[in-house]
């Protein structure tokens, strides 16, 4: 009987014990005071009805390898002019989940003006990945980013994947800049299964290796970018697979875009089975003449583009739009090879391309 009794005791206490330690991982409310306990005691951390105060980072700097956060309920932010990061996640063998009925509401329409980053209200960035590895992102809603919603710094090995990303309301509503993936310095990234409704690019790589964007939707951006590449402290890209992809409601649909003037490398590129629909400035593009201004019309030599495929990239374009659109520097581009790329609708006169090499199958 006494040993029956110890054993009904530590059962007791045990349930306590995990219920307790269970509670102590939970970040409820608005205040920040014990995220970094969490951060020190927890491998479970749940996020749930939270609103991060102004001037704050939701920042997981400093978890445990292995750790995974769930974000439950509503996410919301208190307003706040800064260029800073609203959540920052960094470690090894991480997962974070957005369970199901949560959603990140920014309220981003207080900070859009139409100007972006570029000027007027400072803007924070949603999400940023850095020196992030082995790890899985997935499940998330997100509503209304005031500008870029992921930026993904010196990661390896991350999957990101069933992400829904709606800035739709920033078409009529002053939207600018609200890039849904952003990607430098990583190796082995994939994106896949999610969709973006946005103002700027789908995604851009703007240098890293092994990246893949598969089965993505990609509305009202500026298309899937390679770019702009130069004038970072990395401005390689190599060996980056977009496949499966749709592109609708967009300036452009693929594009590899490079800084005039600078030097780098765009290597191994492929775009397969891509499928375009009311584009209103160019179908495929690739330029050599890119300036955050605005392009310069006067490629230069100092960024090659080698190994660019191109396999069954086709939909339309808007009548005054153009299908495909090349301008670069001689010798920029070598073995190119598209096939069944099929882009039409576009009566743009007086188009014409330049720095295509000989045997790559392009059509302007």
């Amino acid at each position: 009987m006494k040993l029956y009794l110890k054993v009904l005791i530590g059962l007791a206490v045990a349930v306590v014990t995990v219920f307790t330690q269970n509670n102590n991982c939970i970040l409820t409310g608005n205040s920040m005071g014990n995220l970094s306990s969490i951060q020190q005691q927890c491998t479970e951390i749940i996020i749930e009805n939270f609103t991060l105060p102004a001037n704050e980072t939701l920042s997981f700097r400093k978890l445990r390898n292995g750790t995974t956060i769930s974000f439950r309920g509503l996410i919301s932010f208190e307003y706040v002019e800064s260029p800073e990061n609203l959540i920052v996640v960094s470690g090894t063998n991480i997962t974070v989940i957005g369970e199901p009925g949560h959603l990140f509401n920014c309220r981003g329409e207080r900070w859009w003006d139409g100007f972006g980053v570029n000027s007027g209200k400072l803007k924070p960035l949603f999400f940023r990945a850095n020196s992030l590895s082995y790890s899985n992102i997935r499940g998330l809603r997100v509503k209304n980013t005031p500008a870029r919603v992921f930026a993904i710094q010196s990661c390896q090995h991350v999957v990101f994947s069933d992400i829904i990303v709606d800035n739709s309301d920033g078409d009529v509503k002053g939207g600018h800049n609200t890039d849904g993936f952003d990607l430098n310095e990583n190796n082995n990234i994939t994106i896949e299964y999610s969709q973006i409704f946005n103002q700027d690019d789908c995604m851009a790589i703007n240098s890293g290796s092994n990246c893949y964007f598969y089965h993505n939707h990609c509305s009202g951006g500026h298309g899937i970018s390679i770019g702009s590449i130069g004038n970072r402290r990395s401005n390689v890209v190599q060996n980056i697979h977009v496949k499966n992809c749709t592109v609708v409601n967009s300036e452009n649909g693929v594009r590899i875009k490079t800084i005039v003037n600078a030097t780098g490398q765009v290597l191994d590129i492929t775009y397969e089975d891509i499928t375009l629909a009311n584009i209103t400035n160019y179908g495929v593009l690739v330029r050599g003449d890119y300036l955050n201004t605005g392009p310069t019309g006067h490629p230069s030599n100092g960024v090659v583009i080698r190994n660019l495929t191109l396999t069954n990239v086709h939909g339309w374009v808007q009548e005054n739009a153009v299908n495909v659109f090349v301008l670069l520097g001689d010798g920029v581009a070598s073995n190119w090879k598209w096939t069944n790329v099929n882009v039409t609708g576009g009566h743009h006169a007086n188009v014409s391309c330049s720095g295509v090499p000989p045997n790559s199958g392009v059509v302007c």
